[in-house]
């Protein structure tokens, strides 16, 4: 993304030089396919409590609801990695000398001060690597947990968080506290886990699918060439799913199938019409074929969210994880699956509300949240 000639590496780079003194929390998530980091930098390099990576034994700026902790202005910072390729993030680390940050704070030793949150089945993983390589120990945190207590922060904390996305369309909504639970949480990460969340603390995986962000990658690696997740999604944006797809008007002679409430352009068969054309791979386009394996991932994520909130009576769903990240083709695919399972339903839907969790500040839109 273009950010007045600059681009998302280039203005993430100038951020991180720019508060590479004053960062006072970093924390990991080491998924499958994608190393998250999250890093907080202070506004006052001069503060105690902003100097160095705080321990977890130290108190925490930005807590989940712990009205004992101070809360620091600031600015939290979101980096990836392939995991794949963890050696980056390695390097980037101590190109950024984050593990030597805390080594002047008080109060605790520099082993202590080497401790950080580390969350996905790679902070298990790779914890020795983290300690040969930077002296680093990985605190290692339970990953739903992280991930329900993440969201209700942000939902609270952070204004307008969640927004519906249709026809290209944002909105973002103020989430009333009191009306927050219950809701579905379904995270798109290299797989789906789909979470029923009743409060702080409370909630229960009911469902999930292999089918997610790992396939979208995976498949489209082997069959485009493409060389990164990014890459593929920009790929997919200049994609027509037509050409691969099969359609109900391609089965119905361009006509509706009315009768039980299908369009002529619902897809009937993802891929389909690659079975009655006698074409090699090579004849397609692969942009072509990133818009159809979007699409069709999509549409299965949706479909599975909205049975889910069918299944347990909920009327909200948010989606968050990076697979969606602010890509507008995908977040419209899933709520247009949503939507079109609510109007096909047999039954009246309970599902209201279809909300997309951002990974984006609400005054800047960049890849960062501000508080103050």
């Amino acid at each position: 993304m273009d950010r007045n000639g600059v681009t998302e590496g280039e203005f993430e780079e100038r951020g991180m030089n720019k508060c590479a003194e004053q960062v006072s929390h970093l924390a990991l998530d080491i998924g499958g396919s994608l190393i998250k980091m999250v890093y907080f930098c202070g506004e006052n390099s001069g503060s105690e409590h902003q100097q160095g990576i705080l321990s977890s034994k130290e108190s925490c700026g930005l807590s989940n609801g712990n009205t004992n902790c101070s809360v620091l202005g600031g600015k939290l910072h979101f980096r990836k990695f392939e995991t794949s390729k963890i050696n980056e993030c390695l390097e980037f680390m101590s190109s950024k000398q984050f593990h030597r940050n805390g080594e002047d704070c008080h109060g605790a030793s520099v082993s202590e001060k080497n401790i950080i949150k580390a969350t996905g089945g790679g902070a298990f993983k790779f914890a020795d690597l983290f300690k040969e390589k930077l002296g680093m120990t990985l605190d290692k945190v339970d990953e739903m947990n992280s991930l329900v207590a993440g969201a209700n922060f942000l939902l609270k904390a952070a204004s307008h968080e969640a927004y519906t996305y249709m026809d290209g369309q944002k909105e973002y909504v103020q989430i009333d506290q009191n009306d927050l639970y219950p809701y579905l949480l379904v995270n798109i990460g290299s797989g789906v886990s789909m979470i029923k969340v009743d409060g702080d603390g409370k909630f229960e995986r009911v469902s999930g699918t292999s089918v997610g962000g790992g396939t979208f990658w995976g498949l489209g690696k082997l069959l485009t060439k493409c060389k990164s997740f990014d890459e593929l999604l920009e790929l997919s944006y200049s994609g027509n799913n037509r050409v691969i797809d099969m359609l109900v008007g391609d089965i119905y002679g361009g006509m509706d199938y009315s009768k039980i409430g299908l369009s002529s352009t619902a897809i009937a068969s993802s891929f389909g019409k690659a079975v009655s054309e006698d074409k090699d791979l090579e004849e397609y386009k692969p942009e072509d074929v990133a818009r159809s394996l979007l699409r069709m991932i999509s549409n299965n994520i949706g479909q599975i969210a909205y049975l889910n909130a069918l299944r347990f009576g909920l009327k909200r769903i948010f989606f968050g994880g990076f697979f969606i990240r602010g890509h507008a083709y995908t977040m419209d695919t899933i709520s247009v699956a949503v939507n079109f399972c609510c109007c096909n339903a047999a039954r009246s839907s309970v599902v209201r509300e279809v909300f997309i969790v951002s990974h984006e500040c609400t005054s800047c839109r960049s890849n960062h949240y501000c508080f103050s």
